[in-house]
């Protein structure tokens, strides 16, 4: 796949949600891929491989309950990578607490794959 059609694919998904996000992952990521996040949230920013990508997804639907899931983009930078911008309202299930996060990813494309990707984030309590 061309980088446009790999982000329009990821952007598509994320938009559409539930199992299309988990068929993305398998469709669109290297096997060795590495996903940073802007903090520690206890486990290290970084996760390295499919797996530890797919665990991440687990733990968001476990710990979040989403109310809305905007998707903008995506914004092309040269022949590698792409942003998208990301608003969601959510409720930590844990303390109840709802709060609206602001989000861009960043994804680094490879040989037709997502090979990292980067998050930079702002949440408004």
């Amino acid at each position: 796949m061309e980088l446009k059609e790999i982000a329009q694919a990821l952007v598509d998904g994320c938009r559409e949600g539930g199992p299309a996000v988990r068929r993305n992952l398998d469709r669109l990521y290297a096997p060795d891929a590495v996903s940073v996040e802007a903090a520690d949230m206890g486990n290290g920013r970084e996760t390295h491989g499919l797996d530890g990508i797919r665990g991440k997804h687990d733990w968001w639907d476990r710990a979040m309950t989403e109310h809305s899931l905007s998707v903008t983009g995506p914004f092309w930078h040269g022949d590698d990578r792409f942003a998208a911008m990301f608003d969601v309202d959510a409720t930590d299930n844990d303390s109840g607490k709802r709060m609206r996060m602001q989000e861009i990813g960043v994804y680094h494309v490879e040989n037709g794959r997502i090979v990292r990707e980067e998050f930079f984030y702002a949440v408004d309590e």
